[in-house]
């Protein structure tokens, strides 16, 4: 950024505390930055019909590559998992949740965790049954919407 970590060590020794306090704004509003920029990119990303997650196999250690729906929230990635449980692909998260997800041309690392929170659960739910089965507030949720495991995925 605009300065190491030894460089604030020696304003401080310095007494001159004042002077990084300028200097830690504006790295914080670059991680603020960061963080839009990768939102704005995820927001135009997620008309894309598929993406592509890659796990680490729990037993072999290699890379495993799965094409899924997906739906997109802020910094975060959601996956239904019809399988739920048994699917390869989430015991591969729960043994190691480092994942990374290609959509289009952009890679991101993620970390993936199982939705247990009632409503992100179900906002992820009725995001991806709305971009998928036409799902609208009036209708019942398909199977496939109400029993699926719900993953998210946060960008890092």
């Amino acid at each position: 950024m605009f300065f190491t970590r030894n460089f604030a060590r020696f304003i401080w020794k310095d007494s001159k505390a004042h002077i990084l306090k300028p200097f830690i704004n504006l790295q914080v509003l670059a991680m603020k930055n960061k963080n839009d920029d990768k939102a704005k990119l995820l927001s135009q990303l997620s008309k894309e019909d598929y993406c592509y997650l890659t796990t680490t196999g729990r037993k072999s250690g290699l890379p495993r590559e799965i094409e899924i729906w997906f739906g997109i929230n802020g910094n975060s990635i959601y996956l239904l998992s019809g399988g739920g449980d048994a699917s390869d692909w989430v015991k591969n998260l729960r043994a190691n949740p480092k994942v990374t997800v290609r959509i289009a041309k952009h890679i991101f690392n993620g970390t993936a965790r199982i939705v247990d929170e009632e409503k992100e659960e179900m906002m992820a739910r009725h995001m991806l049954a709305g971009k998928y089965q036409g799902w609208k507030e009036s209708k019942p949720l398909s199977d496939w919407g109400r029993t699926a495991l719900v993953v998210g995925i946060e960008i890092r």
